[in-house]
């Protein structure tokens, strides 16, 4: 790879594009790195307005696109989701046709989808957008939960600071993980980091067409700890068990196993947020009774350990919560295999 277009259209947003230029764009030759030729472009050279009210000037306009080997497609404001200028179309068209590698930051992806290259492929876009790319292109399997996606050489992430996961992972397949090691070094971040952009959605309790089920909805949230099953619940609804699951699966949107699940995740996330508790303690208020089941549910669901999630979100530590969280971060190194 030695040449670099990223494209910018109006709306572009700042940072995401500041990181297409931070990737690709500085010299590190200082650092045994070699240069891209890294240009800007846009469809109409000119003034370019950025979401945030200021405009840059970009003198050069696709043609060098058509020749580069990486296209950086630049996100856009929601509003040019289904307009996107078809001119860019052609381009990413053409990049995949002649086999370039193609990257978009957060909402590029809508830009991808819209050229049809994305179709009977996975991607992925920022949390917020995954179910209105599900729903505006049913053909693309988007994965809501991952920084970034690489199907191909076609490359997709999500949102903000994901896009430079996929930036330094391209680049540790183009230069190698000692080069990408180098440039990651001097950006200040991690080189590759673990977890996926699931530990950072919120999961407020889900709308509900029905109250019936409310009392043992919150009967539920009340008693996590508790060993519950559908028998008992439905008990408590004064159901029977199969009028139960299905009036809770049409209700909730997931079986009630499935909810209860991710119920005991989001309050074993709070408790790491804001207590100093141990492991066990978590694992026991949350219903997962220990540690090591805490751990594994944290790596299926959220792609990380308890203890770098604490690391991360945690309001405050004290002394002695953070030499326990070292003892546990050993323990879960054998948990959690680190994430691409």
């Amino acid at each position: 790879m030695k040449t670099v277009a990223c494209i910018v259209t109006d709306g572009f947003a700042p940072f995401e594009f500041g990181v297409a230029c931070e990737a690709f764009g500085l010299d590190r030759s200082d650092d045994g790195i070699p240069n891209f030729d890294f240009r800007v472009v846009t469809p109409d050279p000119g003034a370019v307005q950025s979401k945030m009210g200021f405009s840059i000037n970009v003198d050069a306009d696709l043609s060098f696109a058509y020749e580069a080997d990486l296209v950086v497609v630049s996100p856009v404001p929601h509003q040019y989701w289904s307009d996107v200028d078809e001119r860019v179309l052609d381009v990413i068209r053409a990049a995949v046709a002649r086999d370039a590698w193609v990257l978009s930051v957060c909402s590029g992806s809508f830009v991808v989808a819209a050229s049809g290259v994305l179709d009977g492929r996975r991607a992925t876009t920022h949390w917020m957008y995954a179910q209105k790319m599900k729903d505006m292109y049913p053909s693309i399997d988007v994965d809501p939960d991952v920084l970034y996606v690489q199907d191909g050489r076609i490359i997709t992430s999500a949102g903000t600071a994901a896009g430079l996961d996929a930036c330094l992972h391209l680049l540790r397949q183009e230069l190698g993980a000692e080069m990408t090691n180098i440039i990651a070094r001097r950006m200040v971040v991690p080189p590759q980091r673990d977890g996926g952009q699931a530990q950072f959605i919120a999961n407020p309790l889900p709308a509900t067409t029905s109250l019936s089920l409310a009392p043992v909805t919150d009967w539920m949230l009340d008693n996590l700890r508790l060993e519950l099953t559908v028998d008992q619940l439905a008990t408590k609804a004064h159901m029977s068990p199969r009028t139960f699951a299905r009036r809770f699966k049409a209700d909730y949107g997931a079986t009630p196993a499935a909810w209860l699940a991710r119920q005991r995740i989001i309050h074993a996330q709070r408790l790491l947020e804001k207590t100093d508790l141990g492991l066990d303690r978590i694992a026991y208020e949350s219903g997962f009774g220990s540690a090591a089941v805490l751990r594994q549910n944290f790596a299926r669901v959220l792609g990380t350990t308890p203890t770098a999630y604490r690391s991360r979100f945690a309001c405050h530590l004290d002394e002695k919560a953070d030499a326990s969280a070292s003892a546990e971060a050993r323990t879960e190194a054998s948990v959690l295999e680190p994430v691409a």
